[in-house]
């Protein structure tokens, strides 16, 4: 269960999506516009781990984002947002987080679902709310789902897809947002 905070947020999602796309060599610049989001839950509860997809002119990019309330060693935070009511939060490219590659690997071998999205309003209110993005896992016919430890020891034996149009195996996770669908993990 992903806990959800009725938070103001500084910067602002949309800002921190623009400033990955425009920090790294494959991303582009333009108007963004945010197609929905996604998350996984961190079994130990620790780290945030949010995937979003965003287009800017034709390009659908699927961006993953983990949260954390210290920096991850050995990699630079994309920057430090401001949460009203966690504080500081260090916002990492999840493709440099092993919390969230786990999580992949995890949803490719049948292991893990995304998170139920679990809104906790200032007054105590704790209500539920569906994701702007859902996820369904696709198998060619024939085909198994791979095992965790063939997939995940410390090196990853998948990949994540940067954008959703590149990647065709045998086991897909398969992102739909309202007017589309992309496959965004495969093996």
């Amino acid at each position: 269960m992903a806990i959800i905070h009725q938070a103001k947020l500084t910067p602002s999602k949309p800002e921190v999506l623009r400033q990955l796309l425009a920090s790294r060599p494959w991303g582009e610049e333009g108007e963004l516009a945010v197609l929905g989001a996604y998350r996984f839950d961190d079994p130990a509860g620790e780290v945030g781990v949010e995937c979003h997809l965003v287009r800017v002119g034709e390009q659908v990019y699927h961006l993953p984002l983990t949260y954390r309330d210290a920096p991850l060693e050995g990699a630079a935070p994309i920057t430090t947002m401001d949460h009203s009511v966690l504080g500081p939060r260090y916002v990492h490219d999840g493709l440099e987080d092993e919390v969230a590659l786990a999580c992949f690997a995890r949803a490719l071998a049948g292991e893990q679902e995304q998170a139920v999205l679990e809104v906790h309003d200032a007054d105590g209110t704790v209500t539920t709310r569906p994701q702007t993005v859902a996820l369904r896992r696709e198998t060619d016919a024939g085909e198994e789902l791979p095992s965790l430890d063939s997939l995940w020891d410390g090196e990853r034996t998948f990949t994540i897809a940067r954008t959703v149009d590149g990647l065709d195996d045998a086991v897909r996770l398969v992102a739909v947002w309202d007017g589309g669908e992309g496959v965004v993990a495969a093996c």
